[in-house]
């Protein structure tokens, strides 16, 4: 790093011209120090960690383990910091974040969102109903409509960091709702917004809105 207190600006018979030239000089060696802080290379060797179970561009072989291509920086960081300090229990992923830190997060976080997301295609006789539910809740059940929160879209809400849910794997959002439904995950705030929307679905409605969002684009 260059300290601008040593900087001297030198005259000869030129003046301002020869000035001019260490000026330029001084701000070429700032523009080098002050670059990326962390590379592209550094990315990929943080996300060496993840790229078994969800690919080397955050799109899963498997639906048990979720999609991550598009996903928001803001949910995907929170999750993972939940993960790494014991707030979200995932057995795979025991141990895998134990030493990195919030910023190491935030890059692999960073990394995915900028990916290229999947789309999936929904189940036809599921369709209606996963529509029904996703836009529109069950109101004699006083369950919202998830679109309240996940955007008609699908595309999650980055600041109020909701998740990103269009073409996800259709197993791995039921997996979540039944996490929910049991109580098994509770990182969902103080509200308990997601445990109190799942906690009257039926298998059936589960999986329809989670076909209907595996096909939404």
């Amino acid at each position: 790093m260059v300290n601008f207190s040593t900087v001297r600006v030198f005259k000869d018979k030129k003046g301002d011209h020869f000035s001019m030239k260490c000026r330029l000089l001084v701000l070429f060696i700032l523009a080098i120090g002050i670059g990326p802080v962390h590379s592209e290379p550094y990315a990929k060797e943080l996300v060496s960690v993840c790229t078994s179970c969800h690919g080397a561009e955050g799109v899963s072989l498997l639906p048990t383990f979720p999609n991550l291509a598009g996903q928001g920086k803001q949910y995907l960081h929170k999750q993972l910091m939940d993960v790494r300090d014991g707030k979200r229990v995932i057995p795979s992923m025991m141990g895998l974040l134990d030493n990195m830190s919030d910023k190491d997060l935030l890059i692999i976080s960073e990394f995915y969102g900028e990916k290229k997301r999947q789309f999936g295609f929904a189940r036809s006789d599921l369709v209606e109903m996963g529509k029904s539910i996703y836009r529109s809740g069950i109101p004699r059940k006083q369950v919202a409509a998830c679109a309240s929160c996940h955007s008609p879209s699908g595309t999650g809400n980055g600041p109020a960091r909701f998740p990103l849910l269009a073409g996800q794997w259709e197993e791995y959002i039921v997996a979540q709702l039944r996490a929910f439904q049991r109580g098994e995950r509770k990182n969902d705030g103080d509200s308990q917004m997601m445990r109190g929307i799942a906690r009257d679905l039926t298998e059936l409605e589960m999986e329809a809105v989670a076909s209907y969002l595996r096909g939404l684009r």
